[in-house]
């Protein structure tokens, strides 16, 4: 590229909070497009203790009439379960399944059971107006992380469903994320320009490191970059209102606002 036409986020320094395990096509983009890209993951996908409800639920999907995914992680977690119990995927294609968001969409394919229906927006909220009294008297497997936002289920059983919540995975705070945040954040000149968040947990999980280390108030000559309104909410909560949300929420979203807000 000419030096007229400079890559968008040249200069820019960029944090990444993504899970380390999830965060490289973000990295990858940032650094195409000419940003120094900091990674500091604030949350870790592990297992779950025990998969007993899980497995217990996937024997029995003729009992359900609908399956509700709400991550890409979810769909990962479901694959590596049927497989352990020796049951098909396609045993999924009984029930109308749908998936919150085009990643977790584009994981469902992969594996077999293709949703029939993906909310227009990636929010729990846009879920339930999407499905209405369909789910009226119907029973619903909603398979999610652990310690997820109650909307969903509070919500569809209002609309006289029987949601049957489980956990497919959990979140916790990387080992280092604490020492990894002082290294980040100990030079105020040479703060980031910006942090971006894919998660509510994502959020959370920076705050109480970033207490923890000894900080306070926000990081405010650094910018705040949404995935999508819950997280932006949850920015806000903190005091972190932030400067731009993605339009379409996921990755490709995410990156494109990034650039919108330095181009």
């Amino acid at each position: 590229m000419s030096a007229e036409s400079p890559l968008p986020l040249a200069g820019k320094r960029i944090v990444v909070t993504r899970a380390r395990s999830q965060a490289s096509s973000l990295v990858t983009a940032f650094t195409e497009l000419g940003a120094e890209v900091i990674e500091l993951p604030t949350i870790e996908i592990v297992p779950l203790e025990s998969y007993e409800a899980l497995d217990e639920a996937l024997r029995n999907l003729a009992r359900y009439q609908w399956l509700i995914v709400t991550s890409a992680n979810t769909v990962r977690v479901l694959g590596e379960r049927l497989t352990a119990l020796n049951l098909d995927p396609t045993g999924c294609c009984g029930l109308r399944k749908v998936a919150i968001g085009s990643s977790t969409a584009r994981a469902m394919l992969e594996q077999g059971m293709a949703a029939d229906i993906v909310p227009k927006q990636y929010v729990a909220e846009s879920l339930v107006a999407e499905l209405g009294d369909q789910v009226n008297g119907s029973r619903i497997l909603l398979a999610r992380a652990a310690v997820a936002r109650d909307v969903i289920p509070e919500e569809l059983a209002r609309r006289g469903a029987v949601v049957e919540v489980v956990d497919a995975y959990r979140t916790v705070i990387p080992e280092g994320a604490l020492a990894r945040v002082r290294e980040v954040f100990s030079d105020p000149s040479r703060w980031p320009d910006a942090v971006t968040f894919t998660s509510s947990s994502t959020v959370k999980n920076f705050f109480a490191l970033w207490r923890e280390a000894g900080f306070d108030g926000i990081p405010a000559r650094t910018a705040a970059l949404s995935i999508g309104p819950i997280t932006s909410e949850t920015l806000r909560e903190f005091g972190w209102a932030p400067v731009c949300e993605a339009e379409s929420h996921d990755v490709e979203g995410l990156v494109q606002a990034v650039v919108r807000r330095f181009a």
